[in-house]
């Protein structure tokens, strides 16, 4: 998945392989959420959807509503009225909030709901027996982390936190991706080693990272940057290889990945050799 509203670069990436594009529409408490971190943080319009549904042929159109509130179900209307393909609910908390979602959209279009907060975490198998064939869940690890009141968001990766979870997913049939990922060979922690846990977890898909297009407003500037096609091919190089890969060195990527996260913010030292 990749966030965009310029049409142009939204008909690159679909060209290039990238199987949704994402419009933001989430403001609701995220900048007192998020304000201290380099996340994105959306304006877009119901306008930018209906200028990126009009340049897609083959990729999916996602828009990410507010979490839920009295004015959830005009968001949903707009928002398909506007042209999108799936729907996306952040910050959800109780079963309730879902089937109102759910009812809301009427089987118009599929949802992905959003997993970002411990009590969706812990309710997720009385949550997924709501969702339709179509119907996808992505865990957002942003939020889940500043939830856990965690330092870094691979912390969640880490401490193996979503084992369960996504082997409830599998169990359900319900398709699930997880948070985000830079350009392979780059990070803080090796996207090598990210991708190595969506294997691991059964995974299915992952939004790109800013490293893809570093903010660029035109295509020009995407391309002055980087060839998306190519880092797409690397990345699903590296994804075919680890998915050929021995149980236990994902096992050994996961613990790897473990030790860098906590180190991150100073939560690991490597012990030192007398």
């Amino acid at each position: 998945m990749l966030i965009t509203v310029v049409p142009d670069i939204a008909r690159y990436a679909q060209e290039s392989g990238v199987d949704t594009l994402f419009i933001d529409m989430e403001t609701r408490g995220k900048a007192e959420r998020q304000g201290h971190l380099d996340t994105h943080k959306s304006a877009h319009t119901y306008a930018d959807v209906a200028r990126i549904a009009a340049v897609l042929t083959k990729a999916e159109l996602l828009v990410r509503i507010n979490p839920p509130w009295e004015g959830t179900s005009a968001e949903v209307d707009a928002a398909i009225d506007a042209g999108a393909q799936r729907l996306m609910l952040p910050m959800f908390r109780h079963i309730a909030e879902v089937d109102n979602f759910k009812r809301a959209v009427a089987g118009r279009v599929p949802v992905t709901l959003l997993v970002e907060t411990a009590a969706s975490l812990a309710r997720l198998p009385l949550i997924l027996p709501l969702l339709e064939p179509e119907d996808r869940v992505h865990f957002g690890l942003n939020d889940l982390c500043l939830d856990m009141k965690l330092d870094f968001l691979f912390e969640v990766l880490g401490g193996r936190l979503l084992d369960g979870p996504a082997s409830f997913c599998r169990e359900a049939g319900v398709p699930f991706g997880i948070g985000g990922v830079g350009c392979i060979g780059q990070g803080l922690v090796p996207a090598e080693w990210i991708l190595s846990e969506h294997v691991r977890l059964g995974s299915e898909w992952v939004i790109l990272s800013r490293a893809f297009h570093g903010g660029a407003e035109t295509l020009p500037a995407l391309l002055a940057r980087l060839d998306l096609a190519n880092e797409l091919n690397v990345m699903q190089r590296c994804y075919q290889q680890l998915a050929m890969t021995a149980p236990d060195v994902l096992s050994a990527n996961q613990a790897s990945l473990a030790l860098r996260a906590a180190a991150v913010h100073g939560q690991y030292q490597q012990p030192r050799v007398a």
